[in-house]
């Protein structure tokens, strides 16, 4: 058997997670439904580990110690990115969209809750099977994974990425079918183009709401190198207060997930930045360190799956992601498409909202891409879907799964 230390382990993740890049280049079908790479590298790991113990053989033991620190530090940029100064240029359509998601995240909850209960399972099992995985995607369900499973969820961590894949693939399936009946439906006016570049990441199309703030370097320092320093610094800060404020709040009998302090002191950092310019938070740099923080914890995570939980819990899965998945086409008739606008940009927003209320935010671009792609550019979906999927959609997510935990714990 081989017993890795933490060092270690986080080097044997960066390798797994490269493995999921190469095989998602091989299998360009992951690549098709925003399979995230190291999703694929994790349950790769995951079964080969699961195989070896069915025959008795344990080969590896991982020491996840850094897994809370990176999956902290994801969230925490998560918080930096609920700027009340998006919310203003993306005007009242991303407010209504916001309502319209929150809302609807609170229903899979509780709709969640209601069939896992009427099939003799923990209500909080159809929690985890809702808006923690399907909203939330793989990282939420891995970041709460453990509360569940103190509050009587056995296997909370496979059922969650269970869970998650299997809303990957579906909003990936209905996003796009979606948005071109309605488009087709109410024979909606089309801006035809005849040549379409894809546009970039979800969270890039955002930052550029977001000015990136002019640097007053220190001498002889490097522009770059300084900017990482500060972001770095700013996010340990964050998740060091953050650390406080989950403790005074736990203290006072609520049960939280460890990153909700961090994101809160993050949230409240970044909006006093955007008001004074104090500190000059670059949105860009976070995101780049929040990316290579959930990367690596999701790797560390699924790496260490315990897959053999699944068995016994299949079935109640299924029946609860089939009303999930249908849930969410149905509010995309209404009440998304008229309180957008009944337009054609709506229509693109509708299969927007499969992609991120069901899987990730990649999902919900690569839904509109299809559709801009065949009909036209939809500058207003591709400005207000961003926005709330990349980034208010989980700060809000999170506190509503708080509640449900306190709630059914």
């Amino acid at each position: 058997m081989l017993a890795l230390d933490f060092i270690n382990t986080v080097a044997c993740a960066g390798l797994v997670l490269f493995a999921g890049h190469f095989v998602r280049r091989l299998a360009p079908v992951l690549a098709r439904y925003n399979v995230p790479a190291p999703v694929i590298g994790g349950l790769i790991v995951a079964t080969i580990v699961a195989l070896a113990r069915s025959r008795g053989t344990t080969l590896v033991t991982f020491d996840t110690r850094l897994q809370a620190p990176l999956m902290i530090a994801f969230f925490t940029t998560i918080g930096f990115g609920a700027s009340l100064s998006l919310l203003r240029v993306g005007g009242p359509q991303v407010l209504i969209f916001t309502l319209i998601c929150s809302v609807l995240a609170l229903f899979q909850n509780v709709v969640g809750a209601g069939i896992a209960a009427a099939l003799g399972q923990h209500p909080l099992f159809g929690v985890l099977s809702g808006s923690v995985t399907l909203t939330g995607g793989p990282a939420t369900g891995l970041a709460f994974a453990p509360l569940f499973e103190k509050a009587g969820v056995p296997g909370a961590s496979t059922v969650a990425v269970a869970s998650a894949m299997a809303g990957i693939i579906s909003g990936g399936l209905i996003g796009g079918p979606i948005g071109t009946l309605l488009v087709r439906r109410h024979a909606l006016a089309t801006p035809h183009s005849t040549k379409h570049t894809d546009p970039p990441l979800a969270t890039h199309l955002v930052e550029e709401q977001l000015p990136e703030p002019k640097e007053s370097v220190p001498s002889g320092e490097d522009k770059e190198s300084y900017a990482l320093l500060k972001a770095l610094v700013v996010i340990l800060v964050a998740m060091w207060a953050g650390s406080i404020v989950s403790g005074e709040l736990e203290a006072a009998g609520l049960t939280l997930p460890a990153y909700i302090g961090a994101m809160l002191i993050a949230s409240v950092i970044r909006n006093v930045d955007d008001a004074t310019g104090m500190i000059g938070l670059s949105q860009k740099t976070i995101d780049d360190l929040g990316n290579v923080a959930l990367s690596l914890f999701l790797v560390l995570a699924l790496m260490t799956l315990r897959l053999w939980e699944l068995a016994g819990l299949a079935l109640p899965m299924i029946v609860i992601l089939a009303v999930q998945v249908a849930l969410i086409a149905a509010v995309c008739f209404w009440p998304v498409f008229p309180f957008m606008g009944k337009d054609y940009d709506a229509a693109v927003m509708s299969g927007g909202l499969c992609g991120f209320m069901l899987g990730t935010t990649a999902n919900a671009m690569a839904n509109m891409e299809a559709l801009v792609d065949r009909y036209g550019p939809a500058p207003r979906a591709f400005l207000v879907v961003p926005m709330v999927g990349a980034f208010f959609i989980d700060f809000i997510n999170a506190v509503l799964i708080t509640v449900c935990v306190n709630l059914w714990g």
